[in-house]
This record gives structure tokens, C-alpha cells and sequence, in this order.
């Protein structure tokens, strides 16, 4: 231990480098229910060449790194179950260069989402991905993260133009460059967009950003079953209707919602809808939308056009998750997600709902259902074995379920170690390919070993 933290300051101040146990702790764990683990040494970098030393001490003494940002990952990501180096990139949050006549953003890893968007609005742009939490853009891409505006503007892989990295050896690298295409060499924004760490770590990201729509309205609508809904959001798709979100949340979870957020919504299962664009523009698919509701026995829909209500409507729909907590105190939430092509999205959310209901613990269902995407949420008692072993049972079944019917086991929320075990069984052949391009980059394992791929 004291040769590699010797190695480490050569080149990196003190306040740089620590071991002190609280620090350790706050990097031992994500937001979910995995299993906690710590530290050796907690690293604040401040620039790529810190990172490029840091991960060229990690090869030197074959220590494993795990790349942090705040630590709102779903499926133990950022868990080093390796001990090791974790490397923490709150430092590097400088948004490096804002080009607005390109529609391009360069930013440090550590820069959060809110934090690009606050700068963005001065120019009148917005950055689109939203995955709920204030996540960093290094963690977003790492995980290629989405959200409620996928459906409309495309998942985290789909905004980015190039990245800088560091790989396993110290060595620095751009993945892509500033034009709007290109078809020189391999896509290697799509390779490590989504590779949880275990290829590089991101030192600097250049995104595609968008002008702050003219006009935004929001609508709420309820329906008698899951099928009409999901109907519904079928029926909007094939009509060409560029709706900009569409969530859906089952009753259980309006319960959730109406307590915490302290709404009137009915218990039924709803849609919340928001349509980007012109004025003029808007109002005629606004108008359609209206109309295909009305022929899926639509009983409620509501819009909201001023921003106030408009942003307590996504308020309650993004706060879900703490509605849950808030409402079972001592117990652990577990969320799982996966994604089913559209056609085969209602008969998964009934056959989801069915299961959860017979597990007899609180739980709901919700999901980006415009992209396919929906997720399992239930709450648990750590202490309670069978409690645990019936939700495991729960997302497992949901998993194989998807997988029948061409789907995947994580739309969103990534593989880390919950999803794992379902690599085989999902990309068959193609794993072992996964793994050979993690061995030629990363020879000793030491960059988030044992996550996506566990390797011999």
C-alpha cells in the first residue's frame, strides 16, 4: 500500500490521494440494494495527464481502478469488489468549450447534467438525455444512459461526437472527431459508450446539444387497463407524432406518487405525455393526439402549457423512486429494467404486474414506454432472506421474459454485476468477442474488473 500511494503522489498532491475510511465508505456503495465494498484508496484527479499517472501506477502494481462519478448507478457499477483505486472525477467538472453555431458541447467528466444545462440555457440550448438523477456525463456515458426524452432525441450513445480516454496503460486516446458523420474506421464512440469502465476512462466528452424547444406542453392521460395505454403510445408512434416523452406508471405507483408529491391523480394507469415544437405546429399534434386517446378509451386527459405545472408533473414522475422510499422507511429499494420491442410491451407489463403482485411486497411498475423500456420497482427487507430471494426471483423472471421475445436485460440502467449473469444467454456467441476486445485493451483486468464480463 505505501509504494503505490508513493507512486501516486510523485505526481499528484496529498489532498489528492486518501485512505481515510469515511471517504472510502462513500465510494463503497451505489444506489441500490448490492452489496457494499470498499476502497483501498479513494483518487481526485484534476486533468487527463492525472489520470494517464494514475492509471499508469495501477498497471505498475496490477491494481484495480474503478472510475466514479456521484454514485447514481443501479446496478453496483461503481462497487469496487476488487478493493483497489477508486477514482473519483468531481474535480474534472469544467465545461471546456460551449459551440453554439455547431450545436456542440466539450466537458470534463465530472460535469453533471444540471450543471451543463444551467450554462447551455444562456446560448438557448439544452442538453437532452435525463435520466432522472443529477448524474455526472462521464457516469451517463459509461452506462449510455436515457430517460424520459429518449423516445424523441436518442439515448446517451446517440449524442456523442468524440471522446478523450485513458486506457488501461496510460495511454490517451480520441474516439471521434467533430463532424456530423463519418465513415472512416471502427465506431469507437459505440464501444466505449456503455462500457461501464471496463475499456478507458473518459477524461473529456464532446455532445451534441439542442436549441430550448419554442413551446412545450404537457398532458396526463388515464386509461381503464395497461393495454389501452400502451395502445395508445403505439397508435402515436406509428402516426408519425414526434412526441418528445412518454412515461408510464402503473397504479400502484400513482398511490406512491399522489403521497409524496401530494397530487390528486387518479389510480389508474397513466401516460404522461410532453410535445416539443412550434406553436402552430404543436397545436396539430396536440389536436391528433387528442383524437387517437379518444379511440383508446382515454378516460382523463389533461394538459399542463404553464411551466409551473408543468414542472411539478415531471417533478412527481422523476421523483418516483424517493415516493417509494419515503413510503416504506427501512426497507431497500430494488429496481430492475429491461426493453421488449413496442409490440410485445403490454403483455410484458401484465405479465410483470402479475408477478410482482404475487411476491406480496410493495412494489410498481413504470417506464420510458415510448422506447420499449419499463421497470420494476420493489421495495425489500435486507434482513428478510426470503423477502430478497423472491425479489431476485422477480427480476429474473421479468429478464428471461424480455429475452424470449427479442429483448434485452437492461434498456437503461447497464449490466455492472446485477445483469451479468444474462450476458450469456443474451449475446451468446458475440460475449466471447466482448471479452476479447476487453483482454486487448485491458490485458491485467484491471479497469472495473469482473463488471459486464468476468474474465478468466
Amino acid at each position: 500500500m505505501e509504494s503505490i500511494l508513493n507512486a501516486l503522489k510523485s505526481k499528484l498532491a496529498d489532498e489528492q490521494v486518501t485512505t481515510n475510511q469515511t471517504v472510502r465508505e462513500l465510494h463503497s456503495r451505489d444506489e441500490t440494494y448490492h452489496e457494499t465494498s470498499l476502497p483501498d484508496i479513494v483518487v481526485f484527479p484534476k486533468s487527463t495527464e492525472d489520470v494517464s499517472h494514475i492509471m499508469k501506477v495501477a498497471q505498475e502494481f496490477k491494481t484495480p481502478v474503478t472510475p466514479f462519478g456521484v454514485g447514481s448507478s443501479l446496478e453496483g457499477h461503481v462497487i469496487p469488489y476488487q478493493n483497489g483505486m477508486t477514482v473519483d472525477f468531481s474535480l474534472m467538472n469544467k465545461i471546456i468549450e460551449i459551440k453554439e453555431n455547431d450545436l456542440l458541447v466539450t466537458v470534463q467528466p465530472g460535469v453533471t447534467r444540471e450543471q451543463l444545462n444551467k450554462e447551455l440555457k444562456k446560448y438557448g440550448l439544452f442538453f437532452p438525455v435525463d435520466p432522472g438523477a443529477n448524474a455526472t456525463l462521464g457516469g451517463m456515458a459509461a452506462t449510455n444512459a436515457s430517460g424520459t426524452t429518449s423516445v424523441k432525441y436518442g439515448v446517451m450513445r446517440d449524442q456523442v461526437r468524440d471522446m478523450e480516454v485513458v486506457l488501461a496503460n496510460g495511454s490517451v486516446i480520441h474516439t471521434g472527431s467533430l463532424a456530423a458523420k463519418s465513415a472512416s474506421g471502427y465506431h469507437l464512440n459505440g464501444l466505449f459508450v456503455g462500457s461501464e469502465g471496463t475499456l478507458g476512462c473518459f477524461t473529456e466528452l464532446t455532445l451534441q446539444v439542442y436549441g430550448i424547444p419554442e413551446h412545450i406542453v404537457a398532458a396526463r392521460a388515464t386509461f381503464p387497463t395497461f393495454t389501452q395505454a400502451i395502445d395508445a403510445v403505439t397508435a402515436i408512434l406509428n402516426a408519425g407524432i414526434p412526441i418528445a416523452r412518454v412515461e408510464f406508471v402503473d397504479e400502484a405507483t400513482v398511490i406512491q406518487i399522489n403521497k409524496f408529491s401530494e397530487t390528486n391523480y387518479p389510480i389508474e394507469p397513466t401516460l404522461f405525455l410532453e410535445f416539443h415544437g412550434n406553436q402552430a405546429g404543436l397545436q396539430a399534434d396536440v389536436d391528433f393526439t387528442k383524437e387517437i386517446m379518444k379511440d383508446h378509451d382515454c378516460q382523463e386527459f389533461i394538459f399542463e402549457t404553464d411551466t409551473k405545472a408543468r414542472n411539478h408533473l415531471w417533478d412527481a414522475r422523476h421523483n418516483v423512486a424517493y415516493a417509494y422510499i419515503h413510503g416504506h422507511v427501512g426497507k431497500k429499494m430494488m429496481l430492475t429494467d429491461v426493453a421488449v420491442p413496442i409490440s410485445e410491451l403490454a403483455n410484458a407489463i401484465i405479465y410483470a404486474r402479475a408477478e410482482l403482485d404475487k411476491l406480496g411486497v410493495p412494489g410498481g411498475l413504470l417506464g420510458h414506454v415510448g422506447d420499449g423500456n419499463f421497470h420494476g420497482l420493489i421495495m425489500i427487507d435486507m434482513t428478510n432472506t426470503e423477502e430478497v430471494q423472491k425479489a431476485k426471483e422477480f427480476n429474473e423472471k421479468v429478464v428471461l421474459y424480455a429475452l424470449e421475445r427479442g429483448g434485452t436485460c437492461t434498456g437503461e440502467h447497464g449490466v455492472g454485476v446485477g445483469k451479468k449473469q444474462y450476458q450469456q444467454l443474451e449475446h451468446g456467441a458475440a460475449l466471447q468477442i466482448m471479452k476479447q476486445i476487453k483482454k486487448a485493451l485491458d490485458p491485467n483486468n484491471i479497469l472495473n474488473p469482473n463488471k459486464i464480463v468476468d474474465m478468466e
